[in-house]
């Protein structure tokens, strides 16, 4: 008799992604109000004003493109293996792109202001974070989207590439989180312990970025919801196991 469970958990799959979209939406639009109607809004002229594009681009480049362009794989499961890796591909390519306009508003604001840079924890995480996405997203282009390495040491990278992905998912959220905080600091921490409404909002969004990582992690290692294979990861399982347990092909 067929196990009820896996079935359940396909059944549960579109509300799990449909959940996800909409946190990670809400971040988005959290962070907007609270630079747009705490802080100024947004221009950009080295100003505060220039500032506030740094949190927005970063919640939507690093934390929610980045889980998007993660979750094509389970959403997309059944669709040409080529298709998904270009959306994956060009997906991460926003967001780096968005996440750089990012970093310049913050240096440029800093720069105006004569503000010192890199000296918080916030931003030593948030450069690791950048810098390791950008080898992230290079090493993937150069092994899967245009592949110049050999079967082999696609098979090998492979695992790496997925871990790496999510690690960098949780560092985003992490440093997300200490810029919050510092940012709370910064502007309201004498009246932070007064539950005032920049703070509580402020908060909320900390937490709707922990449920969206929370749900993407859920999404991307249960095992109902990883792609069917294919002859193309076939054929890597194959080299990758030929490597490491030095078999043949046809080895069982």
């Amino acid at each position: 008799m067929e196990d009820p469970a896996p079935c359940t958990a396909r059944a549960a799959f579109p509300w799990l992604v449909g959940a996800s979209q909409l946190v990670g939406l809400a971040a988005v639009v959290l962070t907007g109000v609270w630079m747009g109607h705490f802080h100024g809004g947004f221009a950009w002229d080295g100003s505060g004003r220039e500032f506030n594009l740094h949190p927005l681009c970063m919640v939507l480049g690093l934390v929610f493109l980045q889980g998007d362009a993660i979750l094509v794989y389970r959403v997309f499961r059944n669709e040409t293996k080529r298709n998904v890796k270009l959306l994956h591909g060009i997906i991460h390519l926003l967001a780096l792109i968005v996440s750089i306009i990012g970093f310049v508003a913050v240096f440029d604001n800093h720069k105006a202001a004569k503000i010192p840079d890199m000296y918080s924890l916030h931003g030593w995480c948030g450069m690791a974070t950048l810098v390791l996405f950008c080898v992230q997203w290079v090493m993937g282009l150069l092994f899967f989207l245009f592949p110049i390495a050999s079967s082999w040491l696609r098979a090998s990278y492979l695992p790496v590439h997925g871990f790496c992905g999510l690690l960098l998912l949780v560092l985003s959220i992490g440093s997300s989180l200490l810029g919050i905080t510092e940012k709370l600091l910064f502007n309201i921490m004498s009246t932070y312990s007064l539950f005032t409404p920049e703070g509580v909002l402020a908060n909320v969004l900390g937490v709707l970025l922990l449920c969206f990582g929370v749900l993407l992690a859920y999404l991307t290692t249960r095992q109902e919801y990883r792609r069917p294979p294919n002859p193309e990861e076939e054929s890597l399982s194959v080299h990758f196991k030929t490597l490491t347990e030095g078999g043949s092909p046809g080895t069982p």
